[in-house]
């Protein structure tokens, strides 16, 4: 059960192993774009593609959704990014139950955006869980944990390409030892953290703020939702920054500098080097070439 591509290395892993994938169950498919044509799932194309039978369910709420669910008689229900908080008896029924592949070292970020929330807060280090699904989310016991550095310029983005590669490998892992009778399941210890769901509200780039910290939202956001500021009535994601000392007092929010690389924006604490932007309908930009094409001039505030 999976939807976003953080689920595709555990299913391209199962459909090369020596387990039986009975079904691949994910979100259904939306419209996207300016057309909005209907969009396949990274899970509907991957386990399509792999010869996979794919249910899309708009709900799991109903009878008929669980009598199609046990027609598929699952001796264990696997779940990777599936968005969505699961009826009991999908992990009660199956005689192994369910487990859930989660980004993070449980039980520090239980919940919806555990990577996210990891690169924003400046982690340094983050990981892989293999939990068992109970009541409460992300709350189960845990079989494996794999741990892995978050470097000073990755991006949300860059993390769930490599967790999701790790958490293929861990699943393995716990998909012999479950068969074997030799899975140890343990509960979780204290100090539990919540990653709330990323709120677009969080995206605009306050000023005021440490310009350590609004590197790191920056990363946090990268790909989705994109942090932004305002500049001459528009809007301007940004996707790469980097934090430098300021060399003099300024009011938060203005360009004291405009460097080779791109314009120097003064913060609450220190500043912050934009490195590539995106103007709202336009292509990204480096900062070297926002400052030739926008002609921001020192001394101007952005919102």
């Amino acid at each position: 059960m999976g939807t976003g591509a953080f689920a595709v290395p555990p299913l391209l892993a199962l459909l090369e192993s020596r387990h039986e994938l009975v079904v691949a169950i994910s979100q259904p498919d939306r419209p996207s774009g300016r057309g909005l044509k209907m969009i396949p799932t990274p899970v509907h194309t991957a386990a399509a593609a792999g010869g996979v039978t794919v249910w899309q369910p708009e709900s799991l709420r109903d009878q008929a959704a669980q009598d199609r669910f046990m027609s598929y008689q699952p001796e264990l229900v696997v779940v990777a990014a599936y968005g969505r908080i699961l009826p009991s008896w999908a992990w009660t029924e199956p005689r192994f139950g369910a487990i859930n592949i989660h980004g993070s070292i449980l039980p520090r970020y239980r919940g919806a955006a555990p990577i996210q929330r990891a690169v924003i807060n400046g982690d340094t280090e983050t990981g892989v869980t293999i939990v068992k699904v109970a009541p409460e989310v992300d709350t189960g016991e845990t079989l494996l944990t794999a741990t892995l550095p978050i470097e000073a310029d990755d991006t949300a983005g860059d993390m769930f390409g490599k967790l999701s590669l790790v958490g293929a490998e861990l699943l393995l892992d716990a998909l012999d030892l479950i068969e074997s009778g030799q899975a140890v399941w343990r509960p979780q210890s204290d100090g539990a953290t919540y990653a709330s769901k990323i709120d677009k509200a969080e995206a605009k780039l306050n000023w005021a703020g440490d310009a350590i910290n609004l590197k790191n939202l920056v990363r946090g956001l990268n790909p989705n939702p994109g942090a932004y500021f305002m500049f001459a009535g528009g809007r301007i994601k940004v996707w790469r920054a980097a934090a430098r000392p300021l060399a003099e007092p300024a009011t938060p929010g203005t360009i004291v500098e405009l460097t080779a690389a791109g314009p120097v924006i003064a913060c609450g604490s220190g500043a912050l080097l934009l490195l590539e932007l995106q103007p709202a309908g336009r292509a990204r930009l480096t900062g070297a070439e926002f400052n030739r094409g926008y002609r921001p001039r020192p001394g101007a505030v952005v919102e």
